[in-house]
């Protein structure tokens, strides 16, 4: 598999999620090719989204914000900020990469 950043990896993910949602019939023939470059590009946007998660963290060490679980840095009786980060949330629905 040739996708060595993130963006070309999702298109990979996006690109084989659509063709599966639009076809009429299943198409044996190309699923275990559709299945293989998946889980390849999903290896990739994995391995980013831990890189970047790891240098933010480092990057924030130094800084006094935390993002462990409870530990909120603003006066909000210990309440979690809302679920705004989730990527599930509707706001990361048209996100480009």
């Amino acid at each position: 598999m040739a996708e060595n950043t993130f963006k070309q990896a999702y298109g990979v993910l996006q690109k084989h999620a659509e063709a599966l949602r639009n076809q009429q019939e299943p198409n044996i023939d190309d699923l275990l090719t559709i299945v293989t470059e998946s889980v390849d590009a999903y290896k990739v946007c994995k391995e980013r989204i831990d890189a970047v998660e790891k240098a933010l963290e480092q990057a924030l060490n130094g800084t006094g914000v935390s993002h462990s679980e409870g530990n909120y840095s603003d006066e909000s009786h210990g309440e979690p900020p809302p679920d705004v980060g989730s990527p599930t949330h509707p706001a990361f629905d048209d996100l480009p990469f």
